[in-house]
């Protein structure tokens, strides 16, 4: 099977994609669940995710909240989350919580 991906000087390929033009978003993270204002392009396959606090995150529609009971991201730690399609569409919004202060998650496009 072949791969679009670059190739590393064995053939292999690498798993990168490119930043998207305009695709920066942050988020301010309280003990109320808040989303990024603009939706995520059509187009984006994976976003990269920064926390400077502890959060819950859930991804889904413009109507989307994160709760206690999502998926736990640590602060400080780079991670990298596929929107994929969620039944015939693409998600494009993330919410989060902070489990306790405040802070920032920083959201990168990519595509």
């Amino acid at each position: 099977m072949t791969s679009q991906l670059p190739e590393d000087v064995n053939g292999n390929p690498i798993p990168t994609l490119r930043l998207k033009d305009d695709g920066a978003h942050q988020i301010n993270v309280t003990a109320t669940s808040a989303k990024n204002i603009a939706a995520f392009d059509a187009q984006t396959d994976v976003i990269g995710l920064y926390s400077t606090q502890d959060v819950f995150i859930k991804i889904g529609d413009s109507s989307i909240a994160a709760t206690t009971s999502d998926h736990f991201l640590p602060a400080n730690n780079y991670f990298d989350l596929t929107l994929g399609p969620n039944d015939s569409a693409q998600n494009s919004y993330l919410a989060a919580l902070s489990t306790a202060g405040n802070g920032i998650l920083y959201i990168s496009e990519k595509m």
